[in-house]
């Protein structure tokens, strides 16, 4: 499995950006802002806490098991592969609807208006960010984990026969 990069997750973040803030404000010309929901934090957080502690778990189960301690309860190497898997999915999905919510943040945060609604859904788009943030790092902690050892045979290819 390819390793996800920290510049796709940027990459993705910026231009679901531009294109919310575009689009918010384009919107907005026609009407009214869909609302940011209340639950955009909360669901990115908790999907961020299940990532970090299946990282926890599974690398204090490969540290007993490279320490091999009596009793140590080995991983199912396609378990880590599932939730390697789910972390770098859950990484770009992550980074897509953080870059919405940051660039409708954005446009509702810099809109001068005086509806006070707008203040509180540029509060929560905000907290999304930063929930979707925290996804990323978990997801990126969670592939560091499951990282295998490098090969020392790769290192060092054999020497030509002839």
């Amino acid at each position: 499995m390819k390793e996800l990069r920290i510049r796709i997750l940027v990459g993705v973040f910026a231009v679901a950006g531009v294109l919310s803030w575009a689009g918010a404000r384009l919107w907005d010309s026609l009407g009214t802002l869909p609302s940011v929901p209340v639950a955009a934090p909360i669901v990115l957080g908790a999907i961020a806490a299940i990532l970090l502690a299946t990282a926890l778990s599974l690398r204090s189960r490969l540290k007993a098991q490279r320490e091999r301690e009596p009793g140590a309860k080995g991983v199912d190497p396609m378990m880590a592969a599932r939730a390697l898997l789910f972390g770098q999915a859950s990484a770009l999905v992550a980074a897509l609807v953080s870059g919405m919510y940051g660039g409708a943040g954005l446009f509702l945060a810099t809109e001068r208006s005086d509806v006070p609604a707008r203040g509180d859904q540029a509060l929560y788009a905000g907290l999304a960010v930063l929930a979707g943030l925290a996804v990323i790092a978990a997801a990126v902690f969670l592939q560091r984990v499951c990282r295998l050892p490098e090969d020392e045979d790769d290192d060092h290819p054999p020497a030509a026969t002839a």
